[in-house]
């Protein structure tokens, strides 16, 4: 009969010699499907909050500053990526200048009294129409929206109070509508007392302060609509600067899409019922004053 290999005479197989390295362990095995491993779960790493991404420079920015701001294009499209206004696109890389629509904005500490300002430059904003000026009083300097005949070097004064007689303010100052003189031309209107400036901010127009009625006053705005407002909302005396604004030559396609506007539709479109001068009454008088209802005395 064959002895196995390694076998002596009697039968007896000798012992494997020991290596000198150690056997590698055998890699675990995976555990089937609807088993629950036994293996030891190594801890996992500490959650480590991810920097936020900063949003618009104008919306998220809590200190004012003169120096411009970067902003980012979105084409007309919204958060989702959708596009939500028609004819945006392209156009020459801009940066904010954040403009100060609050004309009577003090310094930490500072008496609401009045307060001279003076200007320092005037210059082109291609975030908007009008010309914006820089302007500097006390220890501060700010942006704010220009005159048509303010130039470097003018002084401008911003006042809060509402005397008896009107004043005789210059072309740029700042006053409530209680302390002009009916009939004098007006920018930069408020809607409400401290919420700044939302009327009358584009180039070359201006109000027309009407009348005053028991602690208010009637504005005609450039479209010839009136609203009225109370007389501590504070205007700006005179007319927005750039006056020839809409006097101005494109000259060709390519310089509107210097200003980010996309062309639309090339084909001819009939003019339908729409076309032609409409004479139309004007809106009612809007007003941002609750006055208190008369009832009748019985």
């Amino acid at each position: 009969q064959r002895l196995p290999r390694g076998a002596d005479a009697a039968g007896r197989v000798s012992p494997a010699p020991k290596s000198a390295e150690p056997a590698a362990p055998l890699a675990p095995t995976p555990p089937k499907p609807g088993t629950v491993s036994t293996a030891r779960m190594l801890p996992s790493p500490p959650l480590v909050p991810l920097p936020q991404r900063p949003g618009h420079a104008r919306t998220c920015r809590t200190k004012y500053t003169v120096r411009p701001v970067g902003m980012k294009k979105t084409g007309g499209r919204d958060h989702t990526g959708r596009i939500r206004v028609r004819g945006i696109g392209g156009g020459h890389k801009r940066r904010y200048r954040m403009i100060d629509f609050q004309r009577l904005r003090y310094e930490k500490g500072a008496p609401p009294e009045p307060f001279t300002e003076k200007v320092i430059s005037v210059r082109y904003d291609p975030c908007r129409s009008a010309d914006i000026a820089l302007v500097a009083g006390g220890n501060r300097k700010r942006w704010i929206i220009a005159t048509e005949n303010m130039q470097p070097g003018n002084s401008i004064t911003s006042s809060p109070h509402i005397g008896r007689m009107a004043v005789s303010a210059s072309e740029g100052d700042a006053y409530p509508l209680g302390a002009l003189p009916v009939g004098t031309l007006i920018c930069n209107l408020e809607s409400h007392p401290g919420k700044g400036a939302q009327y009358i901010r584009a180039a070359g127009t201006c109000g027309l302060l009407l009348r005053k009625v028991n602690g208010t006053a009637i504005v005609q705005l450039p479209s010839k609509r009136h609203i009225q407002v109370l007389e501590t909302c504070v205007a700006t005396v005179g007319r927005v600067s750039n006056v020839d604004h809409n006097k101005r030559v494109i000259g060709k396609a390519g310089r509107n899409r210097w200003l980010g506007k996309r062309p639309h539709t090339g084909l001819w479109h009939r003019k339908g019922g729409w076309a032609g001068r409409k004479i139309k009454p004007l809106p009612p008088m809007k007003s941002y004053v609750n006055l208190p209802r008369v009832t009748a005395v019985e």
